[in-house]
């Protein structure tokens, strides 16, 4: 577990972490803030002394450009992690950059599996094939533990509307598991919300969008939607597995042939933005 300090995780002092204390903050984040908006929720997160340190965390996936443009408006300094699993469609890396030069992100991190620990354990970048857990495990969720290192807590796009088990889902959340508060500022937003942010502020979608793709993770694990379809259909299609294990909820991420109930027991994880 890592340490910290006055209840914040990440300043190694040697203190054990108070997660009765971390808990009390979170419900009166909650409380603060429970029926502001989005934005002013964006602002506490990242000004109120009692949130911490915050980093947000993005895919720039199909959705991922009207959080980003909060954050934009809000503080374009605010750290923005994108985990590059070299393995994503070449559409989004360029739509990343894209992002990040229209929006003027000021403190964007990209964030990879080192080239020794790839060499190790994926030579010849099969892993996927044998093994999905251990490979999102190796190329997206080490990365990311390590790149979080010294932060309060990071910025995800979750939303209610995605799945009944996200209904309750809180603007401001524990990971028991890292002792990290986890911010959804879009938690209330509906899908017709999304879209017509996008709409109002002319903000560019992700190319595949369009061509059938309403989530987008890496390219060997995400297939097309057929219309009807969950959105999600297309992440890991025919398999148990439905997270690349970078959520945790009550200590645990969400592995194959176990359903939201056993992982949380009411909160789905999601993803990132």
């Amino acid at each position: 577990m890592t340490n910290t300090s006055a209840g914040f995780p990440g300043r190694n002092t040697g203190a054990v972490p108070d997660h009765l204390a971390l808990k009390n903050r979170v419900e009166a984040l909650n409380t603060r803030y429970r029926h502001h908006s989005a934005t002013a929720v964006l602002e506490g997160a990242l000004r109120d002394p009692e949130a911490g340190r915050i980093a947000m965390v993005s895919s720039f996936g199909a959705e991922s450009v009207a959080l980003l443009h909060l954050v934009a408006m809000v503080d374009r300094k605010t750290p923005v992690l994108f985990i590059d699993t070299q393995l994503l469609f070449a559409e989004t890396l360029v739509y990343q950059q894209e992002l990040a030069e229209r929006l003027r992100l000021e403190n964007l991190q990209i964030i990879r599996a080192d080239d020794e620990t790839l060499a190790k354990r994926d030579p010849y970048g099969g892993l996927r094939f044998g093994d999905r857990d251990a490979c999102c495990n190796l190329r997206k969720t080490e990365p990311l533990e390590r790149a979080l290192n010294g932060y309060d807590g990071w910025i995800t796009g979750r939303k209610r509307y995605q799945s009944a088990s996200r209904a309750n889902l809180e603007f401001f959340e524990l990971e028991e598991e890292t002792g990290r508060i986890k911010v959804n500022p879009l938690a209330h937003w509906g899908p017709t919300d999304v879209r017509d942010y996008m709409d109002a502020n002319r903000l560019p979608k992700h190319p595949l969008v369009a061509k059938g793709y309403p989530s987008i993770g890496c390219a060997p694990c995400t297939s097309k939607v057929a219309p009807g379809e969950d959105p999600r259909a297309g992440r890991w299609r025919g398999e148990e597995k439905e997270e690349c294990g970078i959520h945790f909820v009550n200590g645990r991420a969400v592995r194959p042939g176990q359903n939201s109930d056993q992982q949380t027991g009411d909160t789905k994880q999601g993803e990132t933005a």
